[in-house]
């Protein structure tokens, strides 16, 4: 058996999964939390994984490594059925992960590849471990304020916020007419808009887990999906936006954002249904998305559309 298992059993200690974390907030968020736990690092490139997974247990944690790619709904539940067979305690699940590619791209299902990274694959991840979670078990959400039309830095970069038509549109890389001229914004702010609706409306639904969502303010020294993302959009998100006024004053480092990560997952407060902002502050999502119709309606679309993949 592997020790850093039993060594778990042994300490009950806990665990927690963390999606996209060998760069930016996740790579922070990894070293931080492994001192409150155990963890399961997942993510698309397993060379990359083994590399954090060693610099988490040179410094004396233990971490545990699952490939899977998010955009992928077989690859998902695959990783989903490794994780749960691991038996470890788990208390927190960081839904971290995200893309935001200027170019449309398909995912193996033929869906398009931001919805289904950042919406269809990070949820049904929550849902396929869900069962396995303890209760009172955080789940937390990386969201964006980018999916709100009416967000003020949004609106100066020309920015419509979500796009929704439905669900089944989105997955096929329809949006609402009228949207952004920046490639690749409304497919992201669309993602951004669901995960958040679907994360507010299974914190009703399922009172058993607490279920929160994170907008972690204009990041430095985030890449945002990494090699999916191009330089120039990394460039204007991840620095250039973090110092020039009025954007500044939502600036962050994937540091700060690590510190009201770790606080979240690690809670016992049994907060559920809230929207943090970077500071860990609640906040209001867009008006659309604070509409428990329209929550639900994502909800029982998602679901819907998942569950004709066999």
């Amino acid at each position: 058996m592997d020790l850093c298992i039993t060594k778990s059993w042994e300490m009950n200690n806990n665990s927690y999964i963390i999606t996209g974390p060998t760069s930016g907030i996740g790579y922070a968020t990894a070293l931080a939390l492994a001192k409150h736990g155990n963890l399961i690092l997942v993510g698309r490139n397993e060379q990359k994984l083994q590399e954090v997974k060693k610099t988490i247990e040179t410094s004396g944690g233990c971490a545990f490594t699952v490939v899977c790619d998010l955009s992928d709904i077989h690859s998902v539940r695959s990783a989903a059925k490794e994780i749960i067979a691991l038996g470890l305690p788990v208390k927190g699940l960081l839904n971290n992960a995200g893309i935001m590619p200027s170019k449309p791209g398909k995912n193996a299902q033929g869906w398009d590849i931001t919805f289904a990274t950042n919406h269809l694959g990070t949820f049904a991840f929550t849902e396929a471990l869900a069962s396995m979670l303890p209760d009172g078990a955080n789940i937390l959400t990386v969201a964006s304020a980018i999916e709100d039309p009416e967000r003020k830095p949004a609106k100066i970069m020309g920015m419509k916020g979500g796009r929704f038509l439905s669900v089944a549109a989105s997955a096929g890389g329809e949006w609402k007419a009228g949207g952004s001229k920046m490639p690749g914004i409304d497919a992201y702010a669309t993602s951004k808009q669901c995960i958040l609706a679907a994360t507010l409306a299974l914190a009703r639904q399922d009172l058993r887990l607490h279920y929160n969502a994170l907008e972690p303010g204009i990041t430095r020294g985030t890449n945002l999906g990494g090699e999916d993302t191009p330089a120039f959009l990394r460039f204007l998100f991840g620095h250039l936006m973090a110092i020039i006024p009025p954007f500044s004053r939502f600036s962050s480092t994937p540091q700060k954002t690590a510190r009201v990560i770790v606080q979240l997952l690690s809670s016992d407060t049994g907060k559920t249904g809230i929207y943090f902002d970077e500071k860990g502050k609640p906040m209001l999502a867009s008006e659309q998305v604070r509409q428990p119709e329209f929550q639900d309606l994502v909800l029982s679309e998602t679901r819907a559309l998942l569950l004709a993949i066999k």
